[in-house]
């Protein structure tokens, strides 16, 4: 009897013991269970710049919504196929996608997006810097929020003028005297290949003379009128008259961020990513640099084209309201300040470009807050991807010489025309 009774209790401690053990094993369970998984598709380097605030959002969010990013390939083309072919499936597997500027009218015309009006209010948005705010909608709604902000800058060199040029006569021809006083062998370096780099060259100095490349909203065309004739007889003239090299129609952005960097032009026409390269040790031109917007003619506004990146809230997400959490986390003041103090990523929140830390380390950021006034996007439509091809064909083969400036935006023009009619309508 007294065995049967210990063996008795021994059962009862042990079933106490193993529910004691049990629990909190199954307390986990229950938590995995309730936690929301959201996942973010981004271009490798901006995956691996976020690694820190994805680590601090989920500490935040433990227990409730646990976010990673999805490393996507390095080149911004690849990316954007990567989540075309996945979304056309009907079933991505990632909540939400860091987008360039130029995707959004294609994306939201497909239906892909959730619209974030009711996740940001009118404050948030009156927070940003003007730029910012630009290429965030389409048809009225809130479909992007900006991640960084980005926009073509003329970089200019300290040591051999004490102002930068105003206009495109004044470029060429301090250009030209500093070649005839052999200080340095090119003028102005920029992205003349054929590719987007070149589109956005374009855009700036089409509008610096007075022109415009399209309006999609109505159908039309500037680039055969005389602006856009103007415009391109002058970067052609760039390359016959020596002020650039006849390898620039070959320049990216790192090809002309060497050469200035080299100390072999006076002007370059680049992002502010440029900045910390040529602050650099191995820099010729360290300390010897500031910015300003693209030059324009007399009595026009210039022209900063529109870069940055943007966050897009996916409609095939099942986490909806905690994937919109975690994009106000990754955008916030405090998420903005440690990716520009640790990876040079120009902020979006106005306020951040007169911080006196973030002016310690960089000092034009007065410089790109002002240059933000002065941004414009590129042609927002669905059908972008095809007219900019059809401008950068036609465009390098005038620069290379194998057209003229007026026949080759003759059949820039004729060849956009010819998509917007077999769109069957004018894109909004």
């Amino acid at each position: 009897m007294i065995k049967r009774r210990h063996q008795a209790v021994g059962l009862s401690v042990l079933a106490f013991v193993l529910s004691v053990l049990l629990l909190p094993s199954g307390l986990y369970w229950a938590q995995a269970r309730s936690v929301e998984r959201v996942s973010i598709l981004m271009p490798a380097p901006f995956a691996d710049a976020s690694k820190e605030l994805v680590h601090a959002f989920n500490q935040q969010h433990r227990g409730e919504i646990h976010l990673e990013t999805i490393r996507g390939p390095l080149e911004t083309e690849a990316i954007s196929d990567l989540a075309i072919s996945s979304l056309l499936l009907g079933d991505a597997p990632f909540d939400a996608l860091l987008m360039d500027v130029t995707w959004l009218p294609k994306y939201a015309a497909a239906g892909w997006l959730v619209p974030l009006d009711r996740w940001f209010t009118a404050a948030d948005i009156d927070a940003l810097a003007s730029g910012a705010r630009e290429g965030n909608r389409y048809n009225n709604s809130l479909y992007r929020w900006p991640f960084t902000a980005d926009m073509g800058l003329l970089y200019w060199r300290t040591d051999l003028m004490e102002q930068p040029p105003k206009t495109p006569e004044d470029l060429v021809q301090i250009s030209r005297a500093l070649q005839e006083q052999k200080r340095v062998p090119w003028g102005y370096v920029w992205q003349g290949r054929q590719y987007e780099g070149l589109s956005c060259v374009f855009l700036e100095m089409i509008d610096g003379f007075g022109g415009f490349w399209m309006r999609p909203d109505k159908g039309e065309i500037g680039l055969d009128r005389p602006a856009g004739v103007k415009a391109t007889t002058w970067l052609r003239n760039l390359i016959t008259s020596g002020v650039s090299p006849q390898a620039v129609t070959n320049y990216a952005e790192s090809e002309a961020l060497q050469s200035f960097k080299m100390g072999d032009a006076a002007f370059m026409r680049n992002w502010p990513y440029a900045w910390a390269e040529l602050q650099k040790p191995d820099s010729a031109v360290q300390g010897k640099v500031a910015v300003t917007t693209m030059v324009a003619e007399e009595g026009v506004s210039p022209t900063a084209t529109l870069g940055s990146w943007g966050l897009a809230l996916l409609q095939t997400s099942s986490h909806q309201e905690a994937t919109a959490e975690a994009i106000r986390y990754l955008t916030s003041v405090d998420s903005q300040k440690k990716l520009y103090l640790g990876y040079g990523y120009t902020p979006t929140v106005q306020a951040l470009f007169l911080d006196p830390e973030l002016m310690d380390v960089n000092p034009i950021l007065p410089d790109l807050l002002e240059a933000l006034e002065h941004t414009k996007p590129r042609p927002q439509t669905p059908l972008y991807a095809q007219f900019s091809d059809v401008l950068q064909r036609d465009l390098n083969g005038v620069l290379t010489g194998n057209q003229s400036p007026s026949d080759g935006m003759a059949e820039a023009t004729s060849t956009s025309k010819t998509i917007l009619r077999s769109a069957g309508e004018v894109m909004p």
